[in-house]
């Protein structure tokens, strides 16, 4: 099991340790004992940087390990790993972002049932609770604009396998992802549309 170093610090940077190498395609997939790369999942695309010289173009999760996909060899043993800070910064935000949707959603009386974080294509679904408001763009954008002006620090718990993540007195999500230490870090945050449809609301967002 690789132990996701992510789960718990910032590190873009680290000293790791490879434990195999195997060519893949036109690539080589690397398994570490550790990483702070984030794989594709949980509605957030995946880290790139380097390994060493060798470049990270992809990164997947299988059941009992992460996969870091390199354009070139690396040898077994201590390696430096860099995260591209840039690419990590954005996901982080938008990511964010989302679970403060996801909050403000959840204060009408809807349910958060599927999140998509990429760059462009930011999207919360929910369905309706039992006791579901009305709810409509300027309402969540007002909520989300004084939660970040409010700058609520990250708290994060790790309990049993399962990692929490919310911010300030906000309810935490089950949650594996990336996040910004304070929301401040956010910046804008603007809610593009709101559509229903088959009885799921669906809010897009983006962030300037």
């Amino acid at each position: 099991m690789t132990e996701r170093l992510f789960f718990t610090h910032d590190h873009l940077t680290a000293e790791l340790e490879v434990l195999a190498c195997t060519p893949h395609e036109e690539q080589f997939a690397v398994i570490l004992q550790s990483t702070i790369f984030h794989p594709q999942g949980g509605g957030q695309p995946f880290d790139t940087g380097w390994l060493g010289d060798s470049q990270v173009v992809r990164v997947t999760q299988e059941p009992d390990r992460v996969v870091h996909y390199v354009d070139r060899p690396v040898a077994l043993g201590p390696i430096t790993a860099r995260v591209d800070a840039q690419r990590r910064a954005l996901h982080t935000r938008l990511h964010s972002a989302g679970h403060l949707i996801g909050n403000a959603g959840e204060q009408l009386g809807w349910m958060p049932i599927k999140a998509h974080h990429w760059p462009g294509e930011g999207k919360i679904s929910f369905i309706r609770g039992e006791a579901a408001q009305d709810i409509d763009a300027d309402a969540i954008q007002q909520q989300i604009n004084q939660w970040v002006a409010a700058d609520y620090p990250r708290h994060m718990n790790l309990e049993d396998g399962t990692r929490e993540v919310g911010f300030g007195e906000l309810p935490a999500y089950a949650c594996g992802g990336t996040h910004v230490q304070a929301l401040g870090e956010l910046g804008q945050v603007t809610i593009l549309t709101l559509s229903e449809k088959k009885g799921t609301l669906s809010v897009r967002y983006s962030l300037d």
